[in-house]
Formats: structure tokens, sequence, C-alpha cells
């Protein structure tokens, strides 16, 4: 069975359509036997969500809660096929951990040319740690290049549970997720994985993601959540 001991992608009432609180969410990952939370409110371009202030004054929020240790951060909305995304450098180098993420809100689905380009060149940014969800079907990607791109430049690739829920709203992600998967392990390419979590009870659920890990047979070395240190390579907090 996988190690498991981290959650990198979770939303507060801060990103505007989520229902708990940094300090629900924290005891939410305390109950489960979490050690690291990620916090990453939607950036500013997705309707609702926290204006740029919110990210610039994350510096007075405590790193550590219910002995879980606290990375607090944002995912970015990809905006263009140049990869530019809705966080200026001055806030981005100050986050502690940064997705960048497709949105429908945000960027219009491409070719999959096109979409693949947006992601690699977000990629390409030296504060964007891990891509988010690159298995929504309505932006066809081409996985080779990612996850070759993602190696090169040291982004993990998200497998998000979330996408793999019977109730997600990524239909047929499962497929997408085990092409991407066998292309990880053939280029030794590191994932995470993510709860997308928007209310405190989903926060370090990651039961669909583990269950396919484990039905491909994905060796564990790959999975960063399997240990903090290992998490740490990847996140601006300890690579600044």
């Amino acid at each position: 069975m996988i190690r498991d001991i981290l959650d990198t992608h979770t939303h507060t009432l801060a990103s505007g359509h989520a229902y708990s609180t940094i300090r629900e969410n924290a005891h939410a990952a305390a109950e489960r036997g979490l050690e690291l939370l990620a916090v990453t409110e939607h950036a500013p371009r997705l309707l609702g969500s926290c204006g740029p202030i919110y990210f610039q004054n994350l510096r007075v929020v405590d790193r550590s809660a219910y002995d879980v240790e606290l990375l607090l951060g944002v995912e970015l909305n990809i905006l263009d096929e140049l990869g530019r995304i809705d966080l200026e450098e001055r806030a981005l180098k100050q986050m502690d951990i940064a997705i960048a993420s497709l949105h429908i809100p945000c960027i219009n689905p491409g070719s999959r040319e096109y979409n693949t380009q947006a992601c690699i060149e977000a990629m390409k940014n030296p504060y964007v740690n891990i891509l988010g969800h690159p298995d929504d079907p309505r932006y066809p990607v081409d996985y080779l290049a990612l996850v070759q791109a993602a190696k090169e430049h040291e982004v993990l690739l998200e497998l998000n549970n979330s996408s793999l829920r019977p109730d997600g709203s990524r239909k047929n992600a499962r497929g997408l997720d085990m092409e991407m998967l066998k292309l990880c392990v053939e280029y030794q390419a590191p994932i995470v994985i993510g709860s997308d979590a928007h209310v405190d009870l989903d926060v370090g659920r990651h039961d669909e993601a583990l269950k396919l890990l484990e039905e491909i047979d994905f060796p564990e070395e790959l999975v960063v959540n399997r240990s903090v240190e290992e998490l740490r390579k990847y996140v601006n907090r300890f690579r600044k």
C-alpha cells in the first residue's frame, strides 16, 4: 500500500465556492493522520475568489495547526498558450506552493496543441510547482509532451482525486490518468495526489487515486505523498 501523509490541493472559504476554514481543514488533516496540508486558494481570475491582497498577506498565518505542517499557496489559472498566470511575480514568489491549472472560466479549451503549449509554458515558470488536474477531457493534451516537460522543469503532475470520483465534474478522467501515469513510469516523472477538497470532509481523501495507482501497480517511489522531505524538493517554500 502506498504511504499517503500529505495533501497538496485544498480550498477554503476564501476561494468563494468552498465551505471550510484553514483551521477546519487542518483539523480534518490531523484526524486523517496527515503530516502536511497545503491550502491552495483559487487565484483572482476565477469568479468569486480572493483578490491579490489575500495572497500578499499570507505571511501573518501560522505554518502549523493541530500538529500539521501548513503550506499556504495558490491554484493559479493558466490564461493562454504563452502560459501566463493570474498572480504577479511579486506575490507569486511569496507563495509556499503553487499549482497551475486550466479552468473553463479563465481559458477557453483549444486544440490539443494549444492546450499542451499552455501547460508546458506555465510549467516553465520557476514558481509553479504542480500542474493541476491535467486530466480534464475538455482540454485534450499531449501527455508525452507534458510528462517530458514536467520531468525537465521539475514540476509535479497531479493525480486529482476529485477527477476520479463518480460525482466529479471531469467525466471520463480515469482513462486519461492511466495514459499519463504509464508515461510517468516510463520517464520516471514523479506525481502527487491532491484531494482538491472544497470542504473539510474531503481533506486527505485520496481513495479513488490510490485505488487506481494500486490497480496499475504504480511505483511508490514516484508518489511524492509518501514523504514530506520528498515534497520539499519541489515546492517554493523550501526551494527559495
